[in-house]
């Protein structure tokens, strides 16, 4: 059986051994990355990364590729794009690169791993980048959870924060809301209904999981009169596994003859993945 290929170990188990001896190339020789996930960077930042390089040079070396057009030693970068804006705003003229061969989702997937690792994509930047891993190249999301060291679930979650509308979306990358606040107010499936809740959530203050109450107090509509169980802390918690394990909006209703345990799912793919936890799993 051949060997899965784990892009999520860390930027050092990607390069080759022989590769791994720096040079050093002119700043202006260096194009950005086309599928670079970061959208911005934040100038204060960058201005301290820079103090950094002006103090102590660049560290660590960029990861780049050598583009078809080989007389005009023009080089494509793969992996470090913040560390090279810093650089030419240090004033730096030339920098040390890694030069690498890499195809079109090796370096989507580069750019994606290292930033995952350092923490600097927004949620949205991060869910576009695995969209479009999918999308252009065929990956699936276990494929993607693979490649990126997150479970299957985690990558579901993050890709499903995409259908929010727009003015939500934008909140989320501004910092208004966290990706808690989102996953919570996906559980509402109008567009309508949800906006109304991310403006109760900017207007009261509300946290994730007072979101969350409202969401389900929203989704179960009104019952008609008899005791209550669905909203015990027990039943609660059952929810937030179910959740957990299915990466989906899961509701739970409890009665003194049983009850029903509703999962749902927005596409073809979902219902792919929830059959996969559920099915696949209990086949193995």
């Amino acid at each position: 059986m051949a060997k899965k290929r784990g892009l999520g170990k860390g930027l050092g188990a990607l390069i080759p051994v022989s590769e791994t001896v720096p040079t050093e190339l002119p700043v202006d020789a260096i194009s950005p990355n086309p599928l670079q996930p970061r959208q911005r960077m934040a100038p204060e930042a960058l201005e301290e990364l820079a103090a950094s390089i002006r103090e102590h040079g660049l560290i660590q070396p960029l990861i780049v590729s050598q583009t078809s057009d080989a007389e005009a030693q023009r080089y494509q970068l793969i992996a470090g794009e913040r560390r090279l804006e810093a650089a030419k705003l240090a004033g730096l003229a030339k920098v040390a690169v890694v030069i690498r061969e890499a195809t079109p989702q090796e370096m989507l997937e580069l750019a994606l791993v290292e930033n995952i690792q350092r923490a600097d994509l927004n949620p949205l930047e991060q869910a576009t980048a695995y969209r479009h891993l999918m999308d252009d190249f065929g990956l699936t999301q276990e494929q993607v959870a693979e490649r990126v060291s997150k479970s299957r679930v985690a990558v579901a979650n993050s890709v499903r924060l995409l259908r929010l509308p727009d003015e939500i979306k934008i909140s989320l990358a501004q910092g208004q809301i966290t990706e808690g606040h989102a996953r919570a107010v996906l559980g509402l499936d109008e567009p309508d209904e949800q906006r109304k809740l991310w403006k109760a959530i900017l207007k009261r203050g509300l946290n994730v999981r007072q979101t969350e109450e409202t969401v389900r107090r929203l989704a179960a509509g009104p019952k008609p009169k008899r005791p209550d169980t669905s909203s015990s802390p027990e039943t609660r918690a059952l929810e937030d596994r179910f959740r957990e394990a299915l990466g989906t909006k899961v509701q739970l209703f409890r009665s003194q003859r049983g009850g029903r345990l509703v999962i749902h799912f927005y596409s073809e793919e979902d219902l792919q993945a929830i059959y996969d936890v559920i099915v696949e799993k209990e086949e193995t």
